[in-house]
């Protein structure tokens, strides 16, 4: 037994910036009984896990069930940041963890696995993902262009900065790696009239995209693709290119060959935005303190992030020259906190729909998982602890045509007001 830890844990809860219950196996009730966040434990070894702050080891024990988490899940994630005994960004950074992170990501990054973590995320239920995505199922960082947007019209407003970004122009050869639900992939070609190319490795996603395609007439100018970003076509370069929420599953190790391929399948003097969650410090690859361990074995298997000055430097040796970098963390933050607070009202209705297609315990655990997942993705980009940049590149040419500027070597301006001018294919500003 470690009941010594108990006088530990009553000062340790004491000091805490907000009010905490903590529910002890044997019954015993440790701080006042209306606190906003209540902690019931059903294993004494738990409270091991508590008073080193693991908050990966504490969020596990709540997906399995050995933990019970009761309050608003903005307060429950409040308590867990001060839990922290450290900044989550310092984690071991010596040449023999980083020697050991390499050979994970080359193991974990086979087309065959994949292809199996994709679909593990991606495959859980389409009927799930749309309890609290929005209408378009846009599964990325929205754009508040506006303080007062809904999450609705700050993805489509997402959207259209992408697409603007790019210059897309009608009839111009569009792909978007990574289409998940076709959200980026339809907009382009309806707003744009562009002849868009989507790639998956999502079964359900494709699916539903080419049931929209069909729905919507538009076969012959979209198509989506059950497809690996490595098997694509390098005979029939893309005019622009999109990476939306994508490269995160790349892993460091193919990082400078996942640009490469992208600069073979683009034009020269073509355009590509890469827009993904990068790591906080320069050299964590995950947050401390379990949290990336947690994300690793319930959410993202094999995902890898990278500093942006990292993804910069693998963009720059597949030959990509960056011309113009956003950081949209705190749109993130907002982002997850909508999709969160969207789950929070649909619980019930959530556990049903993930029981039908995987069972009630498995529902269970799925379900408690992706609400640590939503919020305390959403309090890590609050804190910066994760980011989100929207890179934009060239495929540099010369005598590329650009009336512009001499000496761009692509269609790119170098100038940004050319995303905020009235749009040629929409006739409005974005949003």
């Amino acid at each position: 037994m470690i009941r010594h830890l108990v006088p530990k844990i009553e000062s340790q809860i004491v000091r805490l910036p907000s009010p905490v219950a903590v529910q002890l196996p044997a019954g015993q009730l440790l701080g006042p009984p209306g606190a906003p966040v209540k902690m019931s434990f059903s294993r004494w070894s738990s409270l091991a896990r508590l008073k080193a702050g693991q908050i990966g080891a504490l969020a596990e024990d709540f997906v399995e069930g050995q933990l019970k988490l009761e309050g608003r899940m903005r307060d429950v994630m409040a308590v867990a940041a001060s839990l922290l005994p450290a900044n989550p960004l310092h984690t071991d950074h010596g040449w023999w963890s980083a020697l050991q992170r390499q050979i994970r990501a080359l193991r974990a990054h086979s087309l065959e696995k994949d292809a199996e973590q994709i679909q593990f995320h991606y495959d859980v239920s389409d009927n799930f993902y749309a309890l609290w995505l929005d209408p378009r199922r846009v599964y990325s960082c929205a754009y508040y262009r506006d303080e007062n947007m809904t999450l609705t019209q700050a993805q489509e407003a997402k959207l259209d900065h992408i697409c603007r970004k790019l210059m897309l122009q009608p009839g111009e050869r569009f792909l978007d790696i990574g289409a998940g639900w076709g959200g980026l992939l339809l907009w382009a070609a309806e707003h744009y009239g562009v002849d868009a190319t989507g790639i998956t490795l999502s079964k359900n996603q494709h699916a539903h995209v080419q049931k929209i395609i069909e729905d919507k007439g538009l076969q012959g100018r979209v198509r989506m693709e059950l497809r690996d970003y490595r098997h694509l076509d390098e005979s029939q370069p893309f005019d622009k290119i999109s990476s939306v929420g994508m490269f995160e599953h790349v892993g460091r190790a193919n990082m400078t060959a996942y640009f490469s391929k992208i600069g073979r399948l683009l034009k020269p003097g073509g355009l590509v935005m890469n827009h993904g969650i990068t790591a906080g410090g320069p050299d964590n690859d995950q947050l401390g303190a379990g949290m990336g361990d947690f994300i690793e074995k319930y959410i993202f298997p094999g995902g890898q992030l990278l500093h942006v000055s990292d993804v910069l430097n693998h963009m720059a040796r597949g030959g990509l020259e960056m011309v113009d970098t956003e950081n949209l963390r705190p749109h993130y933050a907002r982002t997850l906190w909508d999709w969160s607070d969207a789950l929070e009202t649909r619980l019930e209705t959530a556990q049903q729909v993930l029981a039908i297609d995987s069972g009630s315990v498995r529902a269970e655990k799925t379900l408690r998982a992706y609400r640590l997942y939503l919020a305390g993705s959403a309090m890590s980009f609050e804190r910066g602890w994760l980011a989100l940049h929207q890179m934009l590149a060239t495929r540099p040419a010369d005598g590329a045509p650009n009336q512009a500027i001499q000496g761009a070597q692509s269609s790119y301006p170098f100038r940004r007001d050319y995303i905020y001018a009235p749009s040629a294919a929409t006739g409005a500003l974005p949003g």
